[in-house]
């Protein structure tokens, strides 16, 4: 239904989508998730060309919506957007901003126009707010007037721009819940949201948007479950991380404590996982401390909000072995010391000569 081939948005010297391509099937439910500033809410608004391209093509039904032909009035009946702001008209009824759009621009009676809007407000639980002006409602019920709205246009594709963004956490629930009945009904919707429970429930494929485009995409067990790619990792489990690189033996080890004791108050990790965290720290640094001579440490500590699991990583830029399995170091105290915090430990070898060790602090 959407095919999307090598789509960039350029703002002066600022690139916001880069060489995107992907295609959407009718019926489907895609969800758009990532950081803010990712491009998100641009590449739903050049999907209706609220934001023009600066190059590619969308074809809606094969047809190339940035030819300068196409009839963009058409296409927007066709796809449809619900906004983060309602975007509703103050001065109209609920029944009147539901029946506007129909009689405007789909050429349809009042009298059906009126009995189609009150099919669609008792549809999402507001038969009784025909009547009512915007002002008179909660933000909850304004975007479910707005989903409704959208419906009275007999639209193919609904595009959702965030659409809990602006309410309070209370109201969340009930517009999600129209969605998902929505989804239930086959609508073919694209859905930028940062509800993440709900991407997952609703979806048939997650889109997760980083560097300018899409970065990884996939169903929502593969993208909530098993995430390919480090910064989709680092999203889903709401990653937070320090690092530090450590180029000679003479390294400030206080000063990297230091900064661990920061990045653990920011991070509110509790004082024996940081103890714990702290200690393991200092006997792994021990045990590169004389590799220093020959080669450079890459230090990254890593904090999972989602999972309250904490992992260190080192890395070399040159193969020198497991520093664990050093031949010097049987018996080493601060080997057993670091083999006993951690849950697990993972070696290997990485392209370029290098070596990654991974270790993950057991929560206890």
């Amino acid at each position: 239904m959407i095919k999307i081939e090598h789509l960039s948005m350029i703002f002066g010297d600022l690139v916001v989508l880069r060489d995107i391509s992907t295609e959407i099937a009718k019926g489907e439910v895609v969800s758009i998730i990532g950081p803010s500033g990712c491009g998100k809410s641009t590449l739903l608004r050049c999907l209706n060309l609220l934001n023009v391209p600066s190059t590619g093509a969308i074809y809606v039904d094969g047809q190339n919506i940035l030819d300068k032909n196409t009839d963009i009035a058409k296409v927007r009946q066709k796809m449809n957007m619900v906004f983060q702001s309602f975007n509703l008209f103050a001065h109209l009824s609920v029944l009147e901003n539901l029946t506007l759009g129909p009689i405007k621009l789909r050429g349809i009676e009042r009298q059906q126009a009126e009995h189609k809007a009150r099919d669609l407000l008792r549809l999402v639980g507001l038969a009784e707010k025909a009547e009512s002006y915007p002002d008179e409602l909660s933000g909850g019920q304004k975007q479910r007037v707005a989903i409704a709205r959208c419906l009275a246009m007999e639209p193919e594709i609904i595009l959702f721009d965030e659409p809990t963004s602006a309410l309070d956490p209370t109201m969340i629930s009930e517009v999600l819940s129209v969605i998902r009945r929505l989804a239930r009904e086959g609508l073919t919707m694209i859905i930028v949201t940062h509800e993440m429970t709900f991407a997952r429930d609703v979806s048939t494929r997650v889109c997760y948007m980083d560097e300018q485009g899409i970065y990884e995409e996939g169903s929502p067990e593969q993208i909530f479950d098993n995430p390919q790619r480090e910064k989709t990792r680092a999203f889903i489990n709401r990653v937070r991380s320090f690092g530090c690189r450590l180029s000679s033996p003479d390294f400030d080890l206080y000063g990297v404590n230091a900064q661990i004791e920061t990045f653990c108050d920011k991070q509110i990790i509790p004082r024996r996982q940081r103890d714990n965290l702290l200690l393991l720290v200092e006997e792994l640094l021990s045990i590169y401390k004389p590799l220093l001579e020959k080669t450079t440490l890459d230090l990254r500590i890593a904090y999972s909000e989602k999972t309250g699991s904490l992992e260190v990583v080192g890395e070399t830029s040159d193969d020198l072995g497991n520093p664990l399995e050093r031949g010097d170091l049987d018996d080493d105290l601060g080997v057993v010391i670091i083999r006993n915090l951690a849950d697990s430990i993972e070696f290997q070898q990485v392209p370029g000569g290098g070596t990654r060790l991974g270790l993950n602090l057991k929560l206890i």
